[in-house]
């Protein structure tokens, strides 16, 4: 008897041992299966964190956000040109002007290598004639009208920059200087592209005058409205930068006795350069807005004038061009504005300050 209760114990111990073996690896697998969650939820919680995450996923998901509103809303709006085109038919005629520029530039290369086989057979000929190759003649692409505007916003930006930032450092070391000009800036700060436009015409059509111009009178009209409209928020951001300075940078200029010149180049410009590049910024925006107006008007081959041609068109693709162009010249803002934000991170001697 007692024998057998001892062997029904000792069974009873070798489940107990058993049934605690099961409990503990189930145990285990449990918890690194909760490890395993824990972790994999701190990744995405991780991941959705990332700044760089952030930087590149919120701002795709809110432009496919923005094209899904426009294609449904496009689809339910008729114009006298007929359905406000979509996404779709923008990007068609996105590719159509890039063929389009493609195709003019090899009708172009044919068009010189003919002059150059005709002037080959002229001085087979005659050696001692006289040969010459015309320029090809035909209408701009938009490529090509890309190009125009932006050299013609840089050339009335850089125009403004350099009148702009020698009177805005005078205008904040003096405050006789500011007093002068103040006023004066107020006047002519708000003043519409399309009031200074007929003005410059009419000046631009009197004093350039020439047999053989090295610009278009166009081209010369569109720089210089573009001046006269974007240099007034760099006159003010560089007055407001250069007053700002610290006097105990100053004074420690005067204690040097700095020259006048090595006074601004040492201490006044570099304190003003956030300042400064904030109304370049500002300039350049605004220049590269105004551009298009004074284009559509001045008759100047860049965007506006793609823009007022493709209006007065009227064709069924018209709309859907005009759209291209209002995304070019959008993210050609866009780029110019960061070229100049990492243009101030280069020559700011603050490196550690933040720059958006």
């Amino acid at each position: 008897m007692v024998r057998e209760i001892h062997i029904i114990y000792l069974a009873g111990n070798i489940m107990l041992v058993e049934i605690l073996k099961r409990l503990f690896i189930s145990n285990k697998s449990l918890l690194q299966s909760n490890e395993k969650s824990t972790m994999s939820n701190f990744k995405v919680s991780s991941l959705i964190n990332n700044k760089n995450y952030k930087a590149i996923v919120v701002p795709v998901a809110a432009f496919l956000v923005f094209l899904a509103i426009w294609q449904i809303s496009a689809a339910s709006i008729i114009t006298s040109l007929g359905q406000v085109p979509g996404p779709a038919q923008v990007l068609t005629q996105a590719s159509v002007l890039i063929d389009e520029h493609i195709q003019d530039r090899e009708k172009a290369e044919k068009f010189y290598i003919r002059q150059e086989e005709r002037n080959a057979k002229k001085l087979a000929k005659n050696p001692d004639a006289k040969v010459k190759i015309r320029p090809y003649t035909g209408n701009p692409t938009f490529i090509d009208q890309i190009g125009t505007s932006l050299i013609t916003v840089l050339t009335g930006f850089f125009i403004a920059s350099l009148i702009a930032i020698p009177i805005g450092i005078i205008g904040g070391l003096s405050s006789t200087a500011h007093k002068a000009m103040n006023p004066l800036i107020q006047i002519f700060k708000p003043v519409s592209p399309l009031a200074w436009l007929p003005i410059v015409t009419i000046i631009v059509s009197a004093v350039y005058t020439s047999d053989n111009p090295m610009f278009t009178k166009s081209f010369v009209t569109s720089a210089i409205t573009v001046t006269l409209c974007c240099i007034w928020p760099t006159i003010i951001n560089t007055t407001l930068g250069v007053s700002s300075v610290d006097k105990d940078l100053m004074n420690v200029s005067r204690v040097l006795r700095l020259n006048w010149m090595t006074n601004i180049v040492k201490i006044v410009i570099p304190s003003s350069i956030p300042m400064i590049f904030a109304g370049l910024r500002l300039s350049l925006g605004i220049g590269w807005m105004v551009l298009i107006a004074a284009e559509m008007l001045a008759q100047n081959p860049g965007l506006g004038k793609f823009v007022w041609d493709e209006f007065q068109n009227g064709s069924s693709n018209s709309l859907a061009r005009i759209m291209v162009a209002v995304f070019v010249i959008g993210f050609i803002g866009f780029l110019l504005d960061q070229t100049m934000l990492k243009l101030q991170r280069k020559v700011t001697w603050d490196k550690t300050s933040e720059i958006r």
